[in-house]
């Protein structure tokens, strides 16, 4: 039955809309575009409605939303604004995977990467904000298993201090850092020797005359490494006398640089630089070095 209204063909609606006939037809037989009725050659025809439907259609189906939200829409069940509204979540999704991805492709291109490390970033940049943390729990949890001290639990605590999600377009330094603390606490060596560190933390870096070794190394002894002062130098020994009492017993000497030689770990403060670094905090100048030179000073003058 003919209504009089305007009949448009597939052919005349694609040239109206720019969709062609072929998408014109799958969405038809999808139900989201209704033909008005079909000529008498059983042609599909549609009314001049279906130009803004079309429209409507193809502006939403180009913004990424999914045909079940189109139908929706043209159906009168849910206003545009609200699929965009979900929409919109999953673009920001679709584009945290895409800026991580191009994070990836760049560390590969600067580093180098063979396909073992590139296999490596790959996974640990798809790791979620709870799988980071829980491989960094492991490690510590294993370093601090069976010690029962407040101190230690601090310390403790400080070593998990991840953040807690990586910046969405981390800079080169936050993908090299994650990647060297990724495979620093799988080294089942480093391990070893953190645990060795908690299990020596009876051993007070203070001493019963109240001497706060570390803060008087940094004050002291790292200008003379960065001057280059020889440790076995007569210099180095006046350096020597403003960090240290000359007046420390053999016993004490060599309880100092028992704790020395066990504070003296550069991968274990390699560790606290990298949380820093993955955190884009600016690590604090190291202090080891000025540790090393101590006690090589101590063991040349005392």
């Amino acid at each position: 039955m003919d209504d009089g209204t305007e009949r448009l063909t597939v052919g005349q609606l694609a040239d109206r809309t720019g969709v062609s006939a072929r998408t014109i037809r799958f969405w038809s037989d999808a139900g989201l575009v209704t033909p008005a009725d079909r000529s008498p050659a059983g042609h599909r025809r549609y009314d001049p409605s279906a130009v803004d439907a079309l429209d409507l259609l193809r502006t939403l189906r180009e913004l990424g939303i999914g045909l079940p939200a189109v139908a929706r829409v043209l159906s009168g069940q849910a206003a545009p604004a609200e699929v965009a509204d979900q929409q919109v979540a999953v673009v920001d999704a679709e584009l945290r995977i895409l800026r991580l991805r191009r994070t990836v492709l760049r560390a590969v291109v600067r580093r180098g990467s063979d396909q073992e490390e590139i296999s490596m970033m790959h996974r640990l940049a798809r790791l979620s904000a709870s799988e980071r943390q829980q491989m960094i729990d492991t490690f510590v949890d294993r370093a601090f298993a069976g010690v029962d001290d407040q101190d230690a639990e601090v310390v403790a605590g400080w070593m998990r201090e991840l953040p807690p999600t990586l910046p969405e377009e981390p800079t080169p330094e936050q993908v090299d850092a994650w990647m060297e603390l990724a495979e620093l606490v799988a080294d089942e060596e480093f391990q070893a020797s953190v645990r060795r560190l908690v299990l020596a933390g009876d051993v007070d870096s203070r001493f019963d005359y109240g001497l706060h070794v570390r803060a008087a190394v940094l004050r002291y002894a790292r200008p003379a490494v960065d001057e280059g002062v020889p440790p076995e130098s007569p210099e180095a020994d006046a350096v020597l006398a403003r960090i240290v009492p000359t007046d420390l017993t053999g016993a004490e000497v060599t309880e100092l640089l028992a704790w020395l030689d066990t504070v003296t770990q550069p991968r274990v403060e390699r560790y606290w630089q990298l949380l820093d670094l993955v955190a884009g905090r600016t690590p604090p100048p190291p202090a080891v070095p000025a540790l090393g030179w101590l006690a090589a000073a101590l063991r040349a003058h005392r």
